[in-house]
């Protein structure tokens, strides 16, 4: 499955998400008690999984796990 949906999130990224799935999660229960908290459930399962769809689709990554590393000296010009 990592090849074809490779984690795209650095850990803060992940953390701010659950973090912010949870608090539209109690949307449900506490508060207004409004069904749009349901929509909570998108970050929070992209928090946990680390991996975003949208992220994918964009090009985007905030993980450093993958980046390529090359031991070459800086060139100069």
């Amino acid at each position: 499955m990592s090849a074809i949906f490779p984690r795209n999130e650095h850990r803060t990224d992940r953390v701010i998400r659950v973090v912010l799935g949870l608090g539209l999660l109690s949307l449900v229960w506490i508060g207004p008690q409004t069904a749009w908290g349901w929509v909570g459930l998108v970050p929070l399962v992209t928090g946990l999984a680390g991996r975003c769809p949208l992220y994918r689709m964009f090009g985007i990554s905030t993980c450093s796990i993958g980046t390529p590393k090359t031991n070459q000296p800086p060139t100069r010009i």
